[in-house]
């Protein structure tokens, strides 16, 4: 008979998100990720079996996260170019928006290089690219292209925006995104 467990894995999982976040994949270690969250390191073991697995199903909850805001925005924002703006911007990760564009890379490179995890990632954006589309355009091959387009041009303006720092985060995506659909003429909702 199996023993219960003292933490959930979703917040094991969260717990060593926090720490993967502060110390880097390079960096965890079972010894590190038994502090953050209370349990021996056989502990962990058993759970995830080796450090690798342990850091691929931390980076997975990640991806579970993301696909729920996602989702969640998909399932809110009108059917509009303001709607696609808009759910960008929610899916935009806030108050950790620097370390996103930051130190997140470190957990991209991750993804990356993980065929498990660059799945996720290829599905995620893939999703995402379709629900942009769908309010860009009716016609749904060109939807899906520019709602890659789309994706693509709001990761292009978070990076150009941890270079330059030189406005707020949320306005100066939005004021990219708003002006790259009037010069794709997707204007329906926006304002002149």
């Amino acid at each position: 008979m199996g023993r219960n467990k003292t933490i959930s894995d979703e917040a094991v999982l969260d717990r060593l998100l926090a720490l993967l976040r502060t110390t880097t994949p390079d960096g965890l270690t079972f010894a590190r990720a038994s502090q953050a969250v209370t349990l021996s390191g056989a502990t962990l073991v058993q759970r995830f079996g080796t450090r690798e697995g342990m850091i691929e199903a931390i980076l997975l909850h990640a991806w579970d996260r993301l696909d729920a805001i996602t989702a969640e925005a998909d399932a809110s924002a009108p059917m509009s170019p303001t709607g696609a703006i808009w759910m960008l911007l929610q899916i935009m990760p806030g108050d950790k928006l620097e370390y996103s564009v930051t130190d997140g890379l470190l957990l991209l490179r991750e993804d990356l290089r993980n065929p498990t995890l660059r799945a996720r990632g290829s599905a995620w954006g893939a999703y995402l690219a379709g629900a942009l589309g769908r309010r860009l355009t009716a016609e749904a091959a060109r939807g899906e292209r520019m709602g890659w387009q789309m994706a693509s041009m709001w990761q292009g303006a978070l990076i150009w925006w941890a270079f330059k720092r030189d406005h707020d985060a949320t306005a100066e995506v939005k004021t990219v995104l708003e002006d790259w659909c009037r010069s794709v003429g997707a204007t329906r909702g926006l304002s002149a």
